[in-house]
């Protein structure tokens, strides 16, 4: 059995490796401007920064992901591996200046309360 202190650090790294692509897509996707069909849009994206950081962390997610998956619970693994939803929307709105509605708000709360939960049911249960 890993130590607490490796899953912390491992969904933790997942999170920020999450929140590095996201935030690196959404960059990507002020820096492209709007969607054209033709060549010259496309080697403009190719040669964005963001897209690359987006690449990046999507290597460091799937890294991360995978020696997870081979230690952790899959259900407090799965859970954890949604966190990037709260940071991107933290990020997205001190960054980008988007709006929290009372939805975004209680769905955050409810991602948390539900890797608590299930940690703390498989830390109560390790066995199953």
């Amino acid at each position: 059995m890993k130590s607490r202190r490796f899953y912390i650090l491992g969904f933790a790294a997942l999170a920020l490796f999450d929140t590095i692509t996201q935030i690196s897509f959404k960059f990507a996707t002020l820096h492209a401007g709007e969607f054209s069909l033709q060549l010259s849009w496309l080697r403009h994206v190719l040669l964005s920064l963001p897209i690359y950081g987006a690449m990046l962390g999507y290597l460091g997610s799937f890294i991360t992901w995978m020696t997870l998956l081979k230690h952790a619970p899959i259900g407090p693994a799965f859970a954890a591996s949604h966190l990037e939803i709260i940071t991107v929307l933290l990020i997205s709105f001190v960054v980008f200046g988007e709006r929290l509605n009372s939805a975004q708000l209680l769905g955050a709360a409810s991602i948390v309360l539900g890797v608590i939960c299930l940690s703390m049911s498989k830390a109560k249960h390790p066995d199953e």
